[in-house]
């Protein structure tokens, strides 16, 4: 089986612009949230968010390009690059045939279709529609858009299974160059889903958390007074590559993929399973796929919302997996730093996977104030400080509505 590697990375988020500034913000336990300012939310349940700050995208694409391009898609195209860049490709050598991009995105175009559809209804007499409508609103425009640019002409398509979309893409893409259908993948996921529509929705839903007056301390993964998710916006990719290809040419290697799961918990439209028991099987389904034993697992980069239901659920299942192991492992949730960024949590909390193997700390959960009675104590959930730990398996959840479950184990590269 050809063995699968990660030569780049790129990281647009909430709690840093790059990379590199991402990791930092990840050691300093930043938060990401505040007002929103992309909108008006006076009216609104909730008025905050984890937005991206200082972000111009004119410095990375003129502005014609960028208004035929919704955020998410301009998200991914800016990531993508930061990746590609950091991996060292020769666009002069590598075979474009051979190169593929697989992104996943929960909600696609979500401010192009608020926008564009609203205003064109405002119209009197025949609506007005913008000509790039369509492909801007659509999810698989984006690793469109980065075949586009650079001539990649092997597999590529979009993945969207909400919030799991992301660790789908990254899933999809592994498995392509397993395969043996392609040699590299640019691969990631992004969401821009800082809109009306969709804090107004998952508001309704009673989703979100409303700590309007401390908005920074609001996403509390596992504590006590935890009252919803926190919307977050960014983006995040990685180069996948077949290990042999990536030695050929001399690339630095930041980890290996070794090991991927899917599942379904066939339970309920948004509420997981009770006793995790879709979260059980696939951490299982991707040890098993690892070639691995569950006490291997040093790290878990959880779902971690900051749900009452959900964080209990995943709890359960890692209890269930790792057994008296469990007491080995850090856990932590990074979207007490950044928010949940939806389809595109997966590929940031990934990144997060393979800053902590090659920079030996455990990312922090933050906004730790009361204990949970229903959590074990002797869980370590790495609360408040980030750890310094040598890390060389890590293992990232996602789930999403639908009862989506995605794995994926990263391991310290070995030649």
């Amino acid at each position: 089986m050809r063995r699968v590697v990660i030569t780049g990375l790129g990281a647009l988020t909430p709690i840093g612009n790059t990379y590199s500034e991402y990791v930092s913000g990840l050691k300093a336990g930043k938060s990401g949230a505040g007002p929103i300012t992309k909108f008006d939310p006076e009216l609104f349940k909730v008025r905050f968010a984890c937005e991206i700050k200082d972000f111009d995208i004119e410095k990375f694409m003129p502005r014609k390009d960028a208004r035929r391009l919704d955020s998410f898609a301009q998200y991914a195209m800016v990531t993508a690059d930061e990746a590609i860049l950091m991996s060292g490709l020769d666009m002069e050598k590598v075979d474009h045939d051979r190169v593929g991009v697989i992104w996943g995105t929960g909600i696609g175009g979500f401010e192009t279709t608020e926008h564009d559809i609203t205003e064109a209804a405002g119209w009197a007499g025949e609506p007005r529609y913008s000509p790039f409508l369509i492909p801007k609103l659509i999810g698989d425009i984006a690793p469109g858009q980065i075949s586009i640019k650079y001539g990649f002409r092997g597999v590529n398509f979009g993945t969207v299974s909400a919030c799991a979309s992301s660790t789908h893409a990254i899933i999809s893409s592994f498995d392509n160059i397993r395969l043996g259908r392609a040699d590299v993948v640019v691969t990631g996921g992004s969401e821009a889903a800082v809109v009306k529509a969709s804090v107004g929705g998952f508001s309704a839903m009673k989703a979100m958390s409303e700590r309007n007056d401390d908005p920074m301390t609001a996403s509390r993964p596992f504590d006590k007074d935890r009252d919803g998710f926190v919307l977050g916006e960014g983006a995040g990719a990685l180069i996948l590559e077949e290990l042999e290809h990536a030695k050929r040419r001399g690339a630095v290697i930041y980890g290996e993929l070794i090991g991927t799961g899917m599942t379904a918990d066939a339970y309920h439209m948004t509420a997981p399973h009770p006793e995790g028991l879709g979260a059980k099987n696939v951490m299982s389904s991707a040890i098993r796929d690892a070639g691995i034993q569950p006490a291997e697992v040093e790290y878990v980069n959880v779902h971690g919302t900051s749900t009452p239901l959900g964080d209990i659920a995943e709890v359960k299942a890692i209890q269930a997996v790792f057994g008296d192991a469990a007491y080995k492992l850090n856990i932590s949730s990074t979207k007490s730093m950044t928010g949940h960024l939806l389809g595109g949590a997966g590929a940031v909390e990934a990144l997060a996977c393979v800053a902590a193997i090659n920079e030996g700390f455990i990312p922090p959960t933050i906004n730790h104030f009361t204990d949970d009675p229903d959590f074990d104590p002797r869980l370590n959930f790495t609360f408040n400080e980030a750890q310094e730990r040598k890390i060389n398996v890590a293992l990232s959840n996602t789930f999403g509505f639908g009862g989506h479950n995605a794995s994926v184990i990263i391991k310290r590269f070995i030649g």
